[in-house]
């Protein structure tokens, strides 16, 4: 549940997750990041992109119903998915839903459609987000209720902070994530109340696991004081994405260590 180079939220190669687990979350990256390049692929017509995440869609079916139909264009991807899945019986409806988030992307922003409310944002975050770490907590064996609702404020938390840090080069992207009815201060707020609600989750998730959810805790709420204090300007295609120093690398390792 870390923010990664292109696909947000897995911790793909980091020391803190376990090596037992890295392939397998490997697997599960490599699944997110295809599909995620297939909805946002360049200048290609939307409704080949939404062709090509059908067919993605169907080998993803096929792979897990052991078919071997599955095309050769993606095997690596399911392959390694197909053993990851059997090795630790996942649940494969989070699977389907980050498919349903990457459709939807794509045809909201092909008819520059944004979102009403509040509400309709949280709806795709259940599906783009809350999936990663509601598979993470299944990987270290934790399902209580308790536990996944935190996780999924963590994980929406994620994708809003992500939003927000991004808004600029979304906006140009002609994607507009901010709610109708809410200002960018007020989101910022929520996405740190969300964080706060999910941040308990860290110190019950034992071992190294539960030391990375506390980075990712941490990190997250580094990068929104630095959205906080962010000069807003009138023309929000005029933001400027956060950076993290060295300095806040320490704040971050300091406040992770008083969680």
């Amino acid at each position: 549940m870390s923010s990664i180079d292109h696909y947000e939220n897995f911790p793909v190669a980091s020391w803190l997750c376990p090596a037992r687990l890295r392939h397998t979350v490997a697997a599960l990256y490599d699944f997110a990041r295809t599909a995620d390049d297939l909805a946002d692929e360049g200048h290609v017509a939307a409704h080949h992109r939404l062709d090509a995440l059908g067919e993605y869609r169907a080998d993803l079916q096929n792979c897990l119903n052991l078919n071997d139909t599955t095309s050769i264009r993606w095997s690596k991807v399911f392959d390694a998915l197909q053993r990851a899945v059997s090795q630790h019986d996942l649940p494969t409806q989070p699977l389907f839903d980050l498919l349903d988030a990457f459709e939807q992307d794509v045809v909201y922003t092909s008819v520059g459609q944004g979102y009403r409310n509040r509400t309709e944002l949280l709806n795709y975050c259940r599906r783009s987000a809350n999936p990663v770490g509601r598979l993470m907590l299944h990987l270290y064996g934790v399902n209580d209720v308790t536990s996944l609702a935190q996780s999924d404020a963590i994980c929406t938390a994620l994708q809003l902070i992500n939003f927000w840090q991004d808004r600029a080069e979304d906006l140009q992207g002609g994607r507009d994530y901010m709610p109708q009815d809410h200002t960018l201060e007020q989101e910022l707020r929520f996405a740190r109340e969300l964080m706060m609600q999910g941040a308990p989750l860290a110190r019950r998730v034992k071992g190294l696991a539960g030391w990375e959810l506390r980075v990712v805790v941490q990190g997250g709420l580094r990068i929104l004081d630095k959205l906080d204090a962010r000069p807003e300007p009138t023309d929000h295609r005029r933001l400027t994405r956060p950076v993290l120093k060295k300095s806040d690398f320490i704040c971050i390792a300091w406040r992770c260590a008083r969680m």
